[in-house]
């Protein structure tokens, strides 16, 4: 049977912070849950604090596969994410973290292997606490039509989408999930060249 995988999605706990932009991560993870248990033989919640994160079991083919929202605020995300992998005895290369990214348009996905934060704070309180980038990220894009470079990041990723954008993020919600139960199912590589795909033009409105 194959080991366990960890897959972590980023936000900020608290009514305040639903449907924000820093919230994606945690959208997927909810998302991949709905999609689980519309199976009942495979029952599927995100309810159980453990290393400050509220977790949840699932099974997703064969392999086992612990999901994981921390509960600590964005900026301190790696403190809950290396406790998890270090009490389950998660190999990097088994762990998944969800995160927004505001160098992509809304509905974007983007799948790595590893590399460097790209500016979310999340993905970097990860890096610094592992001491490593070597775990898999995937991606969702966040950047609105009207967003400038240069806009105070701060504000804009704790505000909400616009209901066009909405519309243009369901969709990709649903093929997040995909990407998630492909990299657990088939690895990294598989997910990348399924899911790496140029944007969809999303008619404006």
């Amino acid at each position: 049977m194959p080991g366990l995988a960890l897959v972590v999605g980023l936000g900020n706990p608290g009514d305040r912070y639903v449907g924000t932009r820093h919230n994606v991560g945690f959208e997927v993870l909810d998302a991949l849950v709905r999609r689980l248990a519309a199976d009942p033989s495979r029952p599927a919640r995100i309810d159980r604090l453990d290393c400050r994160a509220l977790t949840g079991r699932v099974r997703i083919g064969e392999t086992p596969v612990l999901l994981g929202k921390p509960q600590t605020y964005m900026n301190l995300s790696g403190e809950s994410v290396k406790g998890l992998i270090v009490k389950h005895a998660v190999p990097r290369d088994r762990v998944l973290v969800v995160s927004d990214d505001v160098a992509l348009p809304v509905g974007r996905l983007r799948l790595r292997p590893s590399g460097s934060s790209g500016g979310q704070k999340g993905l970097q309180s990860i890096i610094d606490c592992l001491g490593a980038d070597d775990f898999a990220r995937l991606r969702v894009g966040i950047a609105g039509d009207h967003f400038r470079p240069g806009e105070d990041l701060a504000d804009y990723v704790l505000e909400r989408f616009s209901k066009a954008e909405r519309a243009a993020l369901a969709p990709a919600l649903s093929t997040a999930c995909e990407a998630v139960e492909t990299f657990v199912t088939e690895g990294i590589d598989a997910a990348m060249n399924r899911f790496n795909r140029p944007p969809e033009t999303v008619p404006a409105g």
